[in-house]
C-alpha cells in the first residue's frame, strides 16, 4: 500500500508493517504501545519532547544527537558509555566527590 501526499489518522492494531519505509512523514503526536521496533534506524528525525518509557534500548547506538535537556531516570545503565566512558563509573566518581565535599 502506498500513501503519498495524504493526510489521515490511522489506527493500526495487530498488524505487521516490517520493512515499511517512512520518508518525509509527520508522525507528531503519534503513540506506540507494545511495538517491536528492533533493528530500527532513525535518521534526521525530530524527537524533541519525546517520552520513552519501559523500553529496551540495549545494544542501541546514538550518535550526532542533540541530547541537551534529556533526563534519564530509573534506568539500567550497565554497559552504557558516553564518548567511550562508562556511565556507571562517572556516576560513582560523582557520588564519591559529593561524599567528600559533604561535611
Amino acid at each position: 500500500m502506498k500513501l503519498d501526499g495524504a493526510s489521515h489518522r490511522l489506527e493500526v492494531t495487530k498488524t505487521v508493517l516490517s520493512g515499511s519505509v517512512f520518508n518525509d512523514v509527520n508522525l507528531s503526536g503519534a503513540s506506540y504501545t507494545n511495538v517491536n521496533m528492533s533493528g530500527w534506524t532513525l535518521e534526521d528525525v525530530n524527537l524533541s519532547g519525546a517520552r520513552i518509557h519501559d523500553a529496551n534500548l540495549s545494544g542501541g547506538r546514538i550518535d550526532h544527537a542533540n541530547l541537551s535537556g534529556v533526563t534519564i531516570t530509573h534506568s539500567n545503565l550497565d554497559g552504557m558509555t558516553i564518548n567511550g566512558i562508562a556511565v556507571t563509573e562517572l556516576l560513582e566518581l560523582h557520588a564519591d566527590h559529593n561524599a567528600k565535599a559533604s561535611p
